[in-house]
């Protein structure tokens, strides 16, 4: 038995079909023999199931995903060693001649090599054959075959490891998400001139073991094209926080433009205040389809909901996807922040940004602010919003409440 979960097989199968390299070495080794069909098969309980074909003019015969019960060919007895891997021809062979398939598909010259996983066991066959008899078959051909088996077995191994791979990563995000192994913290955005909060960024900390970094969840997660499920379910845990923060304080959530593409951020949104809710956009791949994200976020923001963009001056990317959302909010990076009290050119770039922002009727978030120098040289720039270290630490729930509780006591 294959210690392979067999749903790891069923996704390693639809890998190899998304893949050229196997059909390609079936072609060439059946033009090689001069046989009619070439496949490449897979066990998959008592039936045999073509993964890979190559048969051009007998199609009805053999094509991908068909199947036919393994006790009507040949697989098992030539595994068992009852009939060889190469058969000129298969009626000077008794008990071939008594299998199903010698006669129903009219076959009469026969090569098949095992292609095996990494644990010896049987994962299929490699497979030539022909309607017509093939005296000039020898053991050369035979190796050639072996070969290209091999080859085969290799690429396979390399789909099931990866398979493998991707399907504990699903089974971990699946659990982190059903149990909400995760929390969510609440980093201060602050009012430059007032040097009180505007607003709170919702960032993610997860508690899964062994701890990993928040970007190496989310990098995993769009891996395996889960990115959409653990933002939402993120981004549905944050909106808690619209609960007990003032009415006047807005929320920031981080969803990247494959999530907002999805079209389930609408939803996540409904029956909460919009206005206060701030998206951010963050963006660390090419954007594919601009249109349809900027369809989707048209959307959102006819909710109410307003747009940030962070990563403004950490490269070209970062300008281009300004250009292109028009956003609220332009977030400055941390490489642009850091030390802008002492680099002319970060002070410029800081300075063209905020004159950028203002023409567009958008407001500046300095992000990384870890000194009161450079705190003080964002606020002669003219930038509205900060956010760091200096201010204020991501943090519970309940210790973001605990700024507000304090300006009452002070007001009163």
């Amino acid at each position: 038995m294959s210690n392979v979960p067999e749903i790891a097989l069923s996704r390693a199968a639809d890998g190899l079909l998304t893949d050229d390299t196997i059909t390609n070495a079936l072609s060439f080794v059946r033009q090689h023999l001069d046989m009619d069909v070439a496949y490449l098969s897979e066990f998959v309980g008592d039936n045999l199931v073509f993964r890979a074909v190559d048969a051009p003019g007998f199609e009805e015969l053999v094509h991908v995903d068909g199947q036919i019960p393994l006790d009507q060919v040949y697989c098992r007895h030539i595994l068992e060693g009852n009939l060889p891997e190469l058969m000129r021809n298969t009626l000077d062979f008794p008990l071939a001649d008594q299998i199903p398939v010698t006669h129903s598909a009219h076959v009469r010259s026969h090569v098949s090599v095992p292609v095996r996983k990494r644990d010896g066991t049987p994962y299929g066959m490699f497979c030539c054959l022909s309607q017509q008899t093939r005296p000039t078959l020898n053991d050369r051909d035979l190796e050639v075959v072996r070969v290209f088996a091999n080859l085969s077995a290799d690429h396979i191994n390399q789909v099931l490891d990866k398979t493998v791979k991707n399907t504990a990563i699903e089974d971990r995000l699946n659990e982190t998400i059903v149990k909400s192994l995760f929390k969510i913290v609440y980093q201060p955005i602050f009012d430059i001139s007032s040097r009180f909060p505007s607003g709170f960024e919702a960032l993610t900390r997860f508690e899964g073991e062994p701890y990993r970094p928040p970007n190496v969840w989310f990098d995993e997660a769009y891996s395996v094209e889960m990115q959409a499920d653990l933002e939402i379910a993120t981004i549905e845990r944050a909106l808690d926080g619209l609960l007990v923060l003032p009415d006047d304080v807005y929320l920031s959530v981080n969803a990247s433009p494959e999530t907002v593409q999805s079209g389930r951020l609408d939803a996540v949104f409904a029956g909460h205040d919009c206005s206060r809710i701030v998206l951010e956009v963050t963006e660390h791949a090419v954007v594919e389809d601009y249109h349809l994200l900027l369809s989707e976020l048209q959307l959102l923001r006819e909710r109410g909901i307003r747009l940030a963009v962070d990563d403004a001056g950490a490269g070209y990317s970062g300008l281009q996807h300004i250009v292109q959302l028009q956003p609220d909010i332009i977030k400055l990076d941390i490489s642009l922040t850091a030390k802008i009290d002492r680099d002319v050119v970060r002070k410029s770039l800081g300075s063209a940004l905020v004159r950028f922002a203002k023409e567009t009727g958008a407001r500046i978030v300095a992000e990384g602010i870890e000194t009161e120098a450079e705190f003080a040289t964002l606020c002669k720039l003219g930038v509205d919003l900060g956010q760091g270290y200096l201010l204020g630490k991501p943090d519970t729930l309940e210790n973001a409440c605990l700024w507000f509780q304090f300006a009452g006591a002070q007001k009163a």
